[in-house]
């Protein structure tokens, strides 16, 4: 498979946060418009509750006053108890509870509604996609986008962005309540805290560069994982348990290179936070307490000191909140800009309403190639077919006999519209398959591949796939014309047997057999059976040849064949090779022709059976 640069695994750097990312990645949250009267009723709530947030250093500043002998007197001459004014305190608490909740309830069902609509539109766009993207990008990177980068967004839309608003009017309203306090304090605070600030960004920078490069490594670590357990035959087959764990621990000892790299710098910053960042309280305490002494006008009260002091931790960790809140805002960038190069990918032409092109009700069959020329869209300098020319009448059986890598299969798949022709065209029932609808289409076309992977439900789920909503009835029938019902029946719980991931509780021989049972079910004019018994021993072929042989009665069948002993009875063999056809014949003609490609395989498979 081909992991070039268009490979989704490569992790995207975070996206810098600029007009255009913004203008970019902000499309991922149309799919939150729906629900925008939730959603602003969450940030009406947010206002309150931030609001209330603010409003406590206030109230607990007068109190202190209250203590010390300086009751607070509202506008209108009343002048509030200890006892009224902790009331309100405590008033003003509950309202932040309850303003809290309801924002958090309002925002995290904008947040699962939304995330719901992003995946469903997400997994809608995977299985659209034409088979060239699979082939230029893993499934485990692909499938990535729908795990963690919706979980990304779905933390901005719950979380993140709740969390970035509140930061701002904390921020905002605590620095304007500290200027009516004291002014002159204010902007000494203000002098005070920005190189802090500054430095902590810098911090902050470098400490996500390296958090992305334990991400890269700890991505890679997935990966190997999943490659692993997916080909854990290939890996015991070979007897490379040891070197798959020595590749894993190498991989982790990577992660954990990185990860301390990182961890470094956290600690250095929080070296610097708690050095820095106490040194300019201290240097503010200093400042408020020369204030406090001071008589006259600049005279600060110690509840006016108590409510300064307030605010300004409120000021300082808003600004260390929206330090965090750049890092996941990039984060939800950059996760927004990969899930929207997925959305933005040209799908096939499937399932649209109203359809595109012809869509039949039933086909005869009749297959002609005219010509076709065909380069894979990953490899144009790599001609895989050239000048493929022939006719293949309703109801006819063609076999393709060559070399591995003669191009065999990819004229199967040429037929199915999985690629795109380089020249020429395809015919069925003599209309250019690119005349019809594409679902139309495929609908009246069956494959019965050589690596049969079964779904990991039950056997009735896999033959039923074939059309969905069978009866039982009618998967028995399937599955007794495709020699399966005996060892369905003889399974305890027969049908409803789970057939394990991608099959692997069945042999290979009953994998086969259900895989015909789908394709009998679904009742194709069109057949096309790729290698379909070249991996089985003897009797699970036979078995299987004879599902086969019941299978391609009254359909045209493209038979694509590595044992030459299983296609005796076609009509007609096309030999391929190099990407052309070299012959063409019944198998009695081919096998007697003296010096021929055909004669020769067929020569050399008796010579090694």
């Amino acid at each position: 498979m081909n992991t070039s640069g268009s490979d989704l695994t490569a992790e995207l750097p975070k996206s810098k946060i600029n007009k255009e990312s913004l203008r970019r990645s902000l499309r991922i949250f149309r799919f939150g418009l729906p629900y925008r009267g939730k959603f602003l009723v969450g940030m009406l709530l947010l206002a309150l509750s931030s609001s209330t947030f603010l409003a406590f250093p206030w109230v607990a500043g007068k109190l202190v006053n209250a203590a010390n002998g300086r009751p607070y007197v509202v506008p209108g001459g009343l002048t509030l108890s200890i006892n009224l004014i902790a009331l309100l305190l405590f008033g003003v608490i509950v309202l932040q509870g309850f303003f809290s909740f309801g924002r958090i309830w309002f925002f995290t069902q904008v947040s699962e509604f939304t995330v719901r609509d992003i995946r469903r539109a997400l997994y809608a766009k995977f299985v659209q996609l034409p088979i060239p993207f699979f082939e230029q990008n893993r499934v485990g990177a692909v499938t990535s986008r729908i795990t963690s980068d919706v979980a990304t967004i779905q933390d901005t839309f719950s979380l993140t962005l709740a969390e970035l608003f509140r930061q701002l009017f904390t921020l905002l309203g605590g620095i304007s309540f500290i200027m009516f306090v004291s002014w002159k304090l204010s902007i000494f605070m203000l002098i005070t805290f920005p190189p802090i600030v500054l430095v902590a960004m810098l911090f902050g920078r470098k400490i996500r560069v390296l958090a992305k490069e334990t991400q890269q490594e700890l991505a890679h670590t997935n990966t190997i994982v999943e490659e692993t357990l997916q080909a854990i035959n290939s890996v015991k087959a070979f007897t490379n348990e040891l070197f798959e764990t020595g590749r894993y621990n190498a991989s982790l000892n990577r992660v954990v290179s990185a990860a301390l790299k990182s961890n470094f710098y956290r600690s250095a910053f929080v070296l610097f936070v708690i050095i820095g960042l106490t040194g300019g309280i201290i240097l503010v305490l200093w400042r408020a307490a020369n204030l406090v002494q001071t008589p006259g006008p600049d005279h600060l009260e110690i509840g006016d000191l108590f409510t300064f002091i307030m605010y300004t931790v409120f000021i300082g960790a808003s600004v260390a909140g929206l330090g965090e809140m750049y890092g996941k805002v990039q984060s939800t960038l950059g996760a927004s800009e990969r899930i929207l190069e997925i959305l933005d990918e040209t799908p096939e032409p499937t399932f649209i309403e109203p359809a595109v092109g012809l869509v039949p009700t039933r086909l005869r069959g009749d297959i002609r190639y005219e010509h076709v020329a065909f380069r894979y869209p990953t490899r144009p300098d790599v001609p895989v077919l050239t000048d493929i020319d022939f006719h293949i009448r309703a109801g006819e059986k063609i076999a393709l006999v060559g070399p591995s890598g003669a191009g065999k299969s990819t004229i199967a798949s040429l037929l199915m519209q999985f690629y795109p022709l380089s020249g020429g065209r395809i015919l069925v029932d003599e209309r250019e398959i690119s005349a019809y609808d594409l679902t139309g289409l495929r609908r009246h076309i069956g494959i019965v591949p050589q690596e049969t992977l079964l779904f990991g439900g039950s056997i009735r789920e896999n033959i039923a796939y074939g059309k969905p909503g069978a009866t039982d009835e009618e998967v028995i029938e399937a599955a007794r014309r495709a020699n399966a019902w005996q060892f369905i029946a003889a399974f305890p719980e027969a049908l409803d047997t789970v057939v394990g991931d991608r099959g692997i509780k069945l042999s290979g021989g009953q994998r086969q057999r259900v895989a015909i049972a789908r394709a009998i079910l679904k009742n194709p004019a069109i057949l096309i059976l790729d290698e379909a018994t070249s991996s089985l021993d003897s009797e699970s072929e036979s078995l299987v040849q004879g599902a086969l042989d019941e299978l391609m009665q009254n359909r045209t069948s493209l038979i694509i064949a590595h044992r030459l002993s299983t296609i005796r009875k076609v009509d007609k063999i096309l030999v391929i090779d190099g990407g052309r056809i070299v012959e063409a014949g019944t198998h009695d003609e081919l096998s007697e022709r003296e010096g021929g490609l055909y004669a020769n395989l067929l020569r050399l498979q008796f010579d090694l059976a």
